[in-house]
């Protein structure tokens, strides 16, 4: 099952959640948490007891982390055995603040054949004039990134630089 949490930040939310998914017989096999401008989010990809169904877990907890005034929704996934490719390289992006950085970069990256692994962007620097920064693991064993970045440089203005990565243990 998927399992998606959204809230305002607070201390507690990943023992409360986690220790609601433990006492249901869950177990934990993939999670991603953050906190975005204050707000908390974390997806989980949990295996449930066969006799626990979705509607079910997702009451379970809402009703345990009620007093953290979360969102929690709980969807059926198929088990699927997939083999993702392990991140080659990080692209860093950096620039004026406008709308469409992330589509143009992540479409650019697609284009060439570039799987996006993970994302992370910020508004970062002087309000008065803010910077977006991007960052992006990719898995792009045979892709020309230099290529894609040189014409998003050229195109939105941006400092945008790649560089390859070691596979990591996580």
């Amino acid at each position: 099952m998927a399992v998606s949490v959204i809230g305002n930040d607070r201390p507690g939310i990943v023992a409360g959640v986690t220790r609601s998914l433990f006492e249901s017989g869950c177990n934990l096999e993939d999670v991603s948490s953050t906190i975005l401008r204050g707000h908390f989010s974390m997806v989980l990809i949990v295996r449930a007891p066969g006799s626990l169904d979705p509607a079910e877990l997702e009451s379970s907890l809402a009703d345990a982390v009620a007093d953290l005034d979360l969102v929690v929704t709980v969807r059926p996934v198929d088990d699927v055995v997939t083999e993702v490719a392990a991140p080659t390289h990080m692209v860093s992006v950096y620039g004026a603040d406008q709308p469409g950085i992330v589509f143009r970069v992540a479409q650019g990256l697609a284009d060439a054949g570039a799987n996006v692994t993970d994302l992370t962007s910020r508004v970062i620097g002087d309000p008065a004039e803010p910077v977006y920064a991007l960052m992006l693991e990719v898995s792009a064993p045979e892709a020309d990134l230099e290529e894609v970045l040189a014409s998003l440089r050229k195109d939105l203005g941006l400092d945008a630089s790649v560089h390859p990565i070691e596979a990591d243990v996580l």
